[in-house]
């Protein structure tokens, strides 16, 4: 009887617990729909300003300012003609009586002289400077020259995006793993600066994409942390450790339920995040999509108390 008592109270924990789990994903959904809600105001607000800027130009009329006051140079219509000219610039152009504004030349790239410092290598690596990546590298510098925090040309170009600079240093022997102090490889640093391409291409040329740094985080955290939805799509179809833990026992979708990043979520979640997951505090994601709740009642009854006191009488 003891054994039929046990089994019957394991079984009740776990219907309560498939319970919390299918109303953490309901509020997952809600507020998904809430945030692409809010997308498609946005996204109507600009579509009716650049309707409107648009309108105002063909009516010969100086076009509103867009909304919340992000207004960009402002251009002109001119009263006659219909053309668009600069501040500054009175209504017929610049050849009426005024002096012609010259255009910018582009500056010539010139050849690199004289030796590269491994200082100026990294520097180029961080600004996007092929050819001083290239004197450096065809003077037999090391691809792997690193700084004092071991982050070589490979994890700075990787977080900037310099897809040529990459491609270089990988044809001249970089290390495609080389970790830093931190243990970051370059597949993290691609993450961290939300660059989808780089991530392939360190992929295509060997990068471990379960690497973890010293804090025990994949790609996958760093990109979900950061908020790189495309990357963490790529990075689940790659099939990484979905559920990995970092030090503190925080998986990915933790980590994307701690930011509130509800797309990430929702796909975490449809790739086999487990939502009863628990870190070293014994929190799981279910615990921490129920503590929204929690937060926006105590938010809300906080909003309210100052108004309830203005009510009272004196």
């Amino acid at each position: 009887m003891e054994l039929d008592g046990e089994k019957g109270k394991e079984l009740e924990v776990e219907q309560i617990t498939e319970l919390d789990v299918e109303k953490a994903k309901e509020l997952i959904d809600q507020k998904l729909a809430e945030e692409e809600e809010e997308e498609k105001v946005a996204f109507s607000g600009s579509s009716s300003f650049a309707s409107s800027a648009a309108s105002a130009e063909r009516s010969g009329q100086p076009p509103q300012s867009p909304p919340h006051h992000q207004s960009p140079r402002r251009l002109y219509v001119q009263a006659a003609g219909g053309g668009l000219r600069q501040p500054g610039i009175p209504p017929g152009g610049a050849g009426h009586g005024a002096p012609a504004v010259p255009v910018p030349q582009p500056c010539p790239v010139l050849p690199q002289e004289g030796p590269v410092e491994p200082e100026d290598f990294l520097r180029a690596a961080v600004q996007g400077k092929i050819r001083v990546i290239e004197k450096f590298l065809a003077d037999g510098g090391p691809p792997d020259t690193c700084d004092e925090f071991h982050r070589t040309a490979l994890h700075r170009s990787s977080l900037e995006g310099h897809m040529d600079i990459l491609q270089k240093l990988l044809d001249n022997g970089a290390t495609v793993d080389f970790r830093d102090r931190l243990d970051s490889t370059a597949v993290h640093w691609a993450c961290r600066g939300g660059h989808l391409e780089a991530v392939k291409l360190l992929q295509d040329r060997g990068a471990d994409l379960n690497m973890k740094d010293k804090l025990l985080s994949t790609p996958l955290h760093v990109a979900t942390r950061t908020g790189h939805l495309d990357i963490v799509e790529h990075l689940i179809h790659c099939g990484v450790d979905i559920n990995s833990p970092d030090r503190e026992g925080d998986t990915a979708l933790h980590d994307a339920t701690r930011l509130s990043r509800y797309k990430i979520i929702k796909m975490l979640i449809l790739h086999g995040a487990d939502m009863m997951a628990r870190n070293l505090a014994g929190k799981t994601p279910t615990d921490l999509v129920q503590q929204w709740q929690v937060d926006t009642r105590q938010a809300l009854e906080t909003k309210e108390q100052p108004q309830e006191e203005a009510e009272v009488p004196a």
